[in-house]
């Protein structure tokens, strides 16, 4: 990245867009910004599908019904992040596969856990999570390994796995549409860092990306699930009722949302201080499309191999009354929580934008602009997301 000082102010000169993969992850560690410390709302998503989790775990087949030719059962977790919900999900699974095979077969198999995500991941701090989480523990109750790369690609052998499950990854793109980041095109998502409320073209751009990645994604977990297994998938989402456009559902919610108003804001305070040029800020997007229920439908079926059983659109509220009230009473604390939440999804791919040093700056302005914006505070938030259970035929 080419960086030259002026008058003690930064400029960026953007270079051309390299590989997602090598630095879209949460925050790792577990300080104020990271993702372990900030992944309150995919916990809320997660707690709300669990039901519906249970209930498909209930119903899939079994696989090994004789214990003297019984294998271990195999569960994946696709784009695992860091911290606590992955392991409590997949502890989850595993407890309530053991006690229908205890239940129905009158034993119970091994199980094997494959924690998935991109190479960027901290995977350190999620295996040093997962010792502490069974410290008391003789033998943990399953097998784990680590498999970096991207749920865009394969990464398990032909018909070996069992159980699939993707927690809040799927939404995340594989790239950003070169034509967004081509200021010749009509696409050209100037002055926006993401596509809600942008023009037609740069959400028909990122409508195109979304399609062609769920149908790898798609075509990869039907290579690598055995028939028989399940598809089980959390992303966010949105109504079918709103275009690609409008990837928020309502006012409010967009206006709270940090990937909106806010984030737009602090991009320009940094132009108009001579931190950076308009095109760096331009140059920045955030590679995530909420999609409808009817497009997932529309790449299952182009797909094949699986029978959807079950998929819903749902809203969650941002968080608690409780907490709302507390943070009207301290905008400051509500400004450093949201900033906080904004650090440990996206500072990794800012900061190869930008640097740490400017990166930095971005994240102070943001808090900021959310703090000194006490409407914010009387809003309510909603994030949709799309839950979808198959079995691979």
């Amino acid at each position: 990245m080419d960086i030259s000082s002026s008058n003690n102010a930064f400029t960026i000169k953007p270079q051309k867009a390299v590989g997602l993969h090598r630095f879209l992850c949460m925050q790792g560690g577990d300080d104020d910004g990271s993702y372990a410390k900030n992944s309150q709302a995919p916990a809320s998503a997660i707690t709300l599908c669990k039901p519906l989790l249970l209930t498909a775990i209930q119903s899939m087949k079994l696989f090994f019904n004789n214990k003297d030719e019984a294998d271990s059962v195999r569960i994946a977790d696709l784009g695992c992040g860091t911290g606590y919900n992955t392991l409590a999900t997949t502890d989850m699974i595993v407890e309530s596969l053991k006690q229908r095979y205890l239940k129905e077969c009158g034993f119970k198999p091994e199980f094997e856990v494959f924690y998935s995500d991109l190479p960027s991941n901290d995977f350190n701090y999620l295996f040093q999570s997962l010792n502490a989480l069974f410290s008391d523990k003789k033998t943990r109750p399953y097998y784990v390994a680590g498999v970096p790369g991207s749920f865009y690609h394969r990464l398990f052998p032909k018909g070996k796995l069992h159980i699939a499950v993707s927690l809040s990854a799927l939404h995340w793109l594989s790239q950003i549409p070169e034509v967004v980041l081509d200021k010749r095109s009509g696409a050209w998502n100037k002055g926006r860092a993401w596509i809600d409320g942008a023009k037609k073209e740069v959400a028909e751009a990122y409508a195109k990306q979304s399609e062609k990645d769920l149908d790898e994604f798609l075509k990869c977990r039907k290579e690598e699930i055995a028939i028989g297994g399940m598809l089980f998938i959390l992303m966010g989402g949105r109504p079918g009722s709103c275009p690609p456009e409008n990837q928020l559902g309502d006012p409010d919610s967009r206006a709270k949302h940090p990937f909106t108003d806010s984030m737009d804001q602090a991009w320009q305070d940094l132009v108009a201080e001579g931190l950076i040029e308009e095109e760096t800020r331009d140059m920045f997007n955030i590679p995530a499309y909420m999609r409808s229920m009817e497009e997932v439908e529309r790449g299952m079926k182009r797909c094949g191999g699986f029978e959807i059983e079950k998929m819903e659109y749902r809203r969650i509220v941002e968080h608690s009354e409780e907490k709302q009230k507390e943070w009207m009473r301290d905008p400051v604390s509500y400004g450093r929580a949201k900033t906080n939440m904004l650090r440990a999804a996206l500072r990794p791919i800012l900061q190869a934008h930008l640097g740490p040093y400017l990166s930095d700056q971005f994240f102070n302005r943001f808090e900021k602009r959310v703090s000194s914006d006490l409407n914010l505070l009387h809003k309510t938030c909603f994030y949709g997301v799309i839950v979808v259970f198959a079995i691979r035929i």
